[in-house]
């Protein structure tokens, strides 16, 4: 079954799962701090085997990588995450995640769950402020791109908040022909698999 943005109902479930682990398991989830959490996931898990953990599209936004997608999803009313979590809009402007289900652990691999649980030790207690700054450390792909296209000043300035520039995440392991070749592999099987369910 495909849904929005051509995501599979398998990989809707293994986000919404995650965004509930999360929710679990860091007091006061913000959405900015959630949107940094998520793409640190999938740095993270494709550092480490060569494939990503959610296989999202991040674009170079002000405040840091962010899945376009997601961050709509997290904006209002949920449609597509309804059945993982409510959300909470404060009288700052603020939104915050709230679990609406149990975490279920069926979609993950015993690898996953330890990335899991590695990003909520590693970064859980980190304010959204830190965890942006973390993103915009000059050795990342955010950082690189947004020097190489021109956008710090623009963003430093609060002259521009988004651009239309992707982050490939591939790019952290091309000169590691093992892991280039596990994510081409995986890129292959998601194509496969979604002309397959379609």
């Amino acid at each position: 079954m495909v849904s929005l943005e051509g995501y599979t109902q398998d990989e809707i479930n293994k986000l919404g799962n995650s965004i509930v682990y999360l929710a679990d398991n860091i007091a006061n989830l913000s959405k900015t701090k959630l949107l940094k959490l998520i793409y640190l996931l999938d740095e993270l898990s494709i550092k480490s085997s060569g494939v990503p953990f959610f296989n999202l599209r991040y674009k170079v936004w002000q405040a840091g990588p962010v899945n376009i997608d997601v961050y709509s999803e997290l904006s209002s009313t949920p449609t597509i995450l309804k059945d993982f979590v409510t959300l909470r809009f404060e009288a700052t402007g603020e939104c915050y995640i709230n679990a609406k289900r149990t975490f279920d652990d069926g979609e993950f691999s015993d690898n996953e769950l330890k990335l899991l649980s590695l990003i909520v030790s590693s970064y859980g207690n980190m304010t959204a402020t830190k965890l942006v700054d973390l993103c915009h450390r000059p050795n990342t792909l955010w950082y690189q791109i947004a020097k190489e296209k021109g956008l710090l000043e623009l963003f430093e300035t609060g002259k521009l908040n988004t651009s239309d520039f992707e982050i490939e995440l591939s790019d952290y392991i091309k000169d590691d022909k093992l892991k280039s070749s596990i994510y081409e592999e995986h890129k292959e099987f998601l194509n496969f698999s979604k002309r397959f369910k379609a």
